[in-house]
């Protein structure tokens, strides 16, 4: 049950008060400022009910003394007509609400109601805060390589700088997840962290989206919309994809960059706002500067703080660290109890190139959590692209150097895949062809063409 201490020289008012909140609230009192700090070291509670005017301190000297002490505890102001003023200003010095003799029971009752939400609200926020920032911390993100170390300095030196910065890297590197920390290590973060994807948006509505528009502005514009400049105030904007842009598009962010200021769609009014920008690209800008397909001026604003995330296959130092969390990770999400990767298997992961890197790495590995029932992930829970590198990369240099012939290497390519899909249904030949996704017959077909013999196989 919450409690409530009630501070009032007048006991006929702290007895009337007792009355109404007894049955909802555990209900402490003091004649004045002495007893009543002597009742929160020993209570603790909840809300403290204040006269302004008390025997021996001033009712505003005494909210001073308890917000120093306890930010958060709830102090309503108890005020005759005459002293409202002072009430006000009791607020400007942390005082939740103030409430007038005589009382009005119900809005009594709902004052202190509504600042215990607001306060549970308001711990909610910041607990869920502390949550993000530890999420989005730098010591979060998964890398142990030289040029992962190179790129965690590089977002602890700028976090709390106003330059704007360029993320450069393929697909599935995590430049979203670098930009976050960027934002969630800086002075902005408890301000919006706003993300917008350039290349998802239609070029008809991009405009739109980033700097709203005004009632009417356009077909179907039936009330005012905020862009997403206008929503990340104070915070940090993330334009993903930025080279989809269309030059007229870049023209008005290179706008915003250089005035602080855009206009909505339809409108007259200047905007001003205070807003970071972090864009990210995974397309070479350079080679869509020389096709004049994007904005040499724009470039060099954008490009104050540019940092180049390698692709996985480059830092393949990182996948035993990468593994390691997304097992555990999907292992909480599944419940499971996968204790780790077999040797054979994490060699196989080793050889391979992750074309979709990271996102590529942690898509398979929620999938073969999800699937297997090993202890351990075995080289068999693994997809055909990874289990026959070696083979693949070795067909590769031998068509290449002119030893074996295109499709006398294509032969053996079809005949390994086929060989492993029946291995893996138990020479079952219709599970076999179900997971090639192709008919029985046609198995049957490659299978004599390709010289597989049946008699080895079971045939159901």
């Amino acid at each position: 049950m919450k409690s409530v201490l009630i501070v009032d020289d007048e006991v006929g008012t702290r007895e009337s008060v007792k009355m109404i909140l007894k049955n909802d609230y555990e209900v402490f009192l003091a004649k004045d400022a002495e007893e009543a700090f002597l009742q929160i070291k020993e209570h603790s509670p909840d809300v403290v009910l204040l006269d302004i005017i008390l025997p021996d301190i001033d009712g505003l000297k005494v909210l001073e003394k308890v917000k120093e002490s306890d930010p958060d505890l709830i102090v309503i102001m108890i005020t005759a007509t005459k002293t409202i003023k002072t009430a006000v200003e009791a607020m400007k010095l942390g005082a939740y609400d103030y409430v007038t003799k005589p009382f009005d029971i119900d809005e009594l009752r709902l004052i202190i109601s509504r600042s215990l939400s607001t306060q549970a609200l308001e711990k909610e926020v910041k607990y869920l805060r502390k949550e993000i920032d530890k999420g989005f911390s730098i010591g979060n993100i998964i890398g142990k390589s030289k040029v992962m170390e190179n790129i965690f300095k590089v977002v602890r030196l700028i976090a709390d700088s106003k330059s704007t910065v360029l993320i450069m890297g393929e697909s599935g590197t995590g430049k979203e997840l670098i930009s976050r920390a960027i934002h969630y290590n800086s002075n902005r973060k408890n301000f919006p962290f706003v993300t917008i994807n350039c290349a998802a948006i239609p070029e008809t509505l991009i405009e739109s989206e980033l700097f709203g528009h005004e009632r009417g502005a356009f077909t179907n514009a039936i009330e005012k919309k905020l862009g997403r400049f206008e929503i990340a105030q104070h915070g940090t904007l993330f334009l993903d994809e930025i080279g989809e842009l269309s030059l007229s598009t870049q023209a008005k962010i290179l706008r915003f960059l250089e005035e602080k200021e855009f206009n909505r769609v339809g409108g007259s009014k200047t905007i001003k706002v205070d807003v970071r920008l972090i864009t990210a690209t995974n397309r070479d800008l350079n080679q869509l500067l020389k096709k004049g397909e994007f904005r040499e001026d724009l470039y060099y604003r954008i490009n104050v703080v540019p940092i180049v995330i390698p692709p996985l296959r480059e830092r393949k130092e990182d996948i035993p660290m990468l593994l390691e969390n997304f097992i555990k990770k999907f292992n909480a999400e599944n419940n499971k109890n996968i204790k780790g990767i077999s040797k054979e298997a994490l060699e196989l992961m080793m050889n391979y190139d992750w074309p979709g890197n990271v996102r590529e790495l942690e898509n398979l590995i929620e999938r073969i959590i999800a699937l297997t029932s090993n202890e351990y992930i075995q080289h068999n829970d693994l997809p055909f692209s990874l289990i026959n590198i070696p083979k693949i990369n070795g067909l590769k240099e031998s068509v290449l150097n002119g030893k074996v012939s295109f499709l006398e290497a294509e032969e053996e390519f079809e005949k390994g895949i086929i060989l492993d899909a029946l291995k893996r249904a138990n020479y079952v030949q219709s599970h076999a062809a179900e997971m090639l996704r192709i008919s029985r017959r046609i198995l049957k077909y490659k299978m004599e063409k390709l010289g597989i013999n049946q008699d080895r196989l079971k045939d159901f």
